[in-house]
């Protein structure tokens, strides 16, 4: 099963609503720090209802940490950005891939890009929308993979 990484998050609604995402799919979650809030948050915790029992949550400290981690369990890494060379329709997406996406305001930086094995984007018809809602983004590309790997809901 794919498992979902948030590199530097800022904004808590955002990771709670992936949080529930994660956990409705059984989908690990992997939060990188620094991130732009306290776990502790409301808006943290007011998103992800109360389905955080359910979240298979896993924190690392900095990227570095993180991918570390990832090469002991292996898999390949799938960067997101707005400038990804596959569309993500086009990726055939594997049971051990890593879905890495990165903060609200930036994306990925160029140096977690270059450790991907691929990077991915979202077509968007309209030019002047720079990116689409994080949890949207995460919630596409998660059951996209599902679809993909006959593990759909």
């Amino acid at each position: 099963m794919p498992q979902i990484v948030l590199v530097n998050p800022e904004i808590p609604p955002n990771t709670g609503n992936i949080a529930r995402t994660c956990a409705a799919t059984a989908t690990e979650l992997h939060l990188v720090a620094p991130l732009g809030f306290e776990l502790s948050d409301r808006y943290l915790k007011r998103a992800g209802l109360d389905y955080w029992p359910y979240v298979k949550l896993h924190q690392h400290e900095n990227i570095e940490q993180f991918f570390l981690y990832q090469q002991q369990r292996g898999g390949r890494c799938l960067g997101f950005s707005v400038r990804g060379q596959k569309n993500y329709t086009e990726c055939r997406f594997r049971d051990r891939d890593w879905l890495l996406f990165g903060c609200e305001t930036q994306g990925l930086p160029a140096s977690v890009l270059e450790k991907c094995d691929e990077t991915v984007y979202i077509p968007m018809t309209q030019s002047k929308v720079r990116s689409l809602n994080l949890s949207v983004s995460v919630a596409v590309s998660l059951f996209e993979a599902r679809r993909q790997l006959g593990t759909s809901l």
